[in-house]
């Protein structure tokens, strides 16, 4: 089964991140290095996204579609990247997100 795993980060994550020392933030980009390369056979694409602030988002409900600037979500959570995997099943997906070590927060999705 592929499965996309889509980091959800918070504004008290980004904060605390942003107050870490650069030893200290540098060990953290390790840890996510460390992340990918232990989960790199069920890993088939990833990327980091740019901050919300840079979005673009198309609304499509009411009369006619309005493009505005910024996230689609007017809230404190964001996605900040993404994973697809392959693994045999659900457990196995939720096996690989517990396990990482940034973003509070993993949403899974299956994807076909």
């Amino acid at each position: 089964m592929k499965y996309v795993l889509m980091f959800v980060e918070t504004e008290e994550f980004a904060h605390d991140l942003e107050a870490m020392g650069e030893s200290e933030r540098q060990a953290a980009f390790e840890r996510v290095g460390l992340w990918f390369a232990d989960h790199a056979a069920q890993i088939t694409h990833h990327a980091y996204l740019h901050p919300a602030e840079t979005a673009t988002t198309v609304r499509l409900d009411g009369g006619g579609p309005v493009v505005t600037d910024g996230p689609f979500v007017e809230g404190k959570e964001v996605v900040s990247g993404y994973a697809e995997i392959e693994v045999d099943d659900l457990d196995q997906a939720l096996a690989i997100a517990r396990a990482w070590p940034a973003c509070p927060v993993v949403e899974i999705r299956p994807i076909t």
